[in-house]
């Protein structure tokens, strides 16, 4: 088993993606009707993805949690099975798709700079607390980040060519609605995966919670997401300034679980 059998799994799920958010993009700015092609594309890239993902975790024996490499692949997975199962079984998310995979072809494009090397794997990471950490945090990406599809098509509505393409869409008022529960949605997870990785750092460093910079910067995650939920309930807020406050807690969610562990020597990083 080699790393670049690895490789060429992946870039064939990778390819299938592009492919995917292609006609998805077409499907929505020209009104075409290729749904069903774009959910059977994206489909064939999970599957071919997870092939991928597999091999990796039984030839190196851990799961794809360790590295930058790892954490973008299995991430770029969990974000296309969460938004996939939304597509499935929502008419009105569909059109997101042309705002979602611009995203997550960002994050391939990161992914083919990043190093496919080994990573450390600590004696820390041997618990199943880890992996429901870790699982709770998808969930919780894969609902800001459809929140954060329907934030982008309320701002560039207006917009030409989307004008016409978002005609067919439902109003303003009624995404925001759909963002928000999406919101409310991530915070029940972010609070669930701040719970499992507290019992965590107990079994794995004797310290339920240590202000860590990662520990901190989650944190701030939580409360901005809180307060972003707590804002549109208490003043109202326009649609317009409401996508604004969805796509601000999704670059600092961004940030903190992208960014962070990788500037900075805590117990996530497998330091200790």
């Amino acid at each position: 088993m080699t790393v670049e059998i690895e490789l060429m799994i992946l870039w064939g799920a990778l390819v299938i993606y592009v492919i995917a958010g292609s006609a998805a993009i077409v499907s929505t700015l020209f009104r075409y009707d290729l749904e069903d092609l774009v959910l059977g594309l994206m489909v064939a890239g999970l599957l071919t993805h997870t092939a991928a993902l597999g091999y990796r975790w039984i030839r190196l024996e851990h799961g794809p949690f360790l590295t930058m490499f790892e954490i973008l692949s299995s991430n770029i997975w969990s974000l296309t099975l969460f938004f996939s199962l939304c597509y499935w079984r929502s008419r009105a998310i569909r059109p997101v798709a042309a705002f979602i995979m611009p995203v997550l072809f960002l994050m391939m494009g990161w992914l083919l700079l990043t190093n496919p090397g080994k990573g450390f794997f600590p004696p820390t990471y041997d618990t199943v607390w880890l992996y429901i950490h870790i699982g709770f945090g998808k969930v919780f990406m894969g609902g800001l980040l459809v929140a954060v599809g329907l934030s982008l098509i309320i701002l560039l509505r207006p917009l030409h060519p989307f004008n016409e393409a978002m005609q067919r869409v439902p109003g303003n008022q009624s995404l925001t609605e759909l963002a928000y529960r999406f919101m409310a949605l991530a915070l029940v997870f972010h609070t669930l995966m701040l719970v499992a990785g507290a019992i965590w750092a107990q079994d794995a460093w004797g310290r339920y919670w240590d202000w860590d910079p990662l520990e901190t910067w989650s944190f701030l995650s939580w409360l901005f997401l809180a307060l972003s939920l707590h804002a549109r309930v208490t003043w109202r807020m326009a649609p317009q300034p409401a996508a604004v406050m969805v796509i601000a807690v999704f670059v600092v969610a961004f940030l903190t679980f992208y960014g962070v562990p990788f500037v900075s020597m805590v117990p996530h990083q497998g330091a200790v």
